[in-house]
């Protein structure tokens, strides 16, 4: 599976399980909605500094976020 689809499933999995709409999580991250969504989506990738703040934000590992690790 390419890299954006499985960072996408990840993010939006972590999204759910915390309950959380994309305007909320966009809210958190400092990013837009539209951004969360294109993300999800597989259709962008992330900045670096925005993986940074993904993992941080939800306490997980990037490898794990990106799926390099279960």
């Amino acid at each position: 599976m390419d890299n954006k689809l499985i960072f996408g499933k990840n993010l939006k999995m972590l999204r759910e399980e915390k309950g959380l709409g994309q305007v909320e999580l966009a809210k958190a991250l400092g990013v837009g909605k539209g951004t969360i969504s294109l993300w999800e989506n597989g259709l962008r990738e992330p900045l670096l500094s925005s993986l940074v703040a993904i993992a941080k934000y939800f306490n997980i590992s990037i490898d794990e976020l990106v799926g390099l690790v279960d």
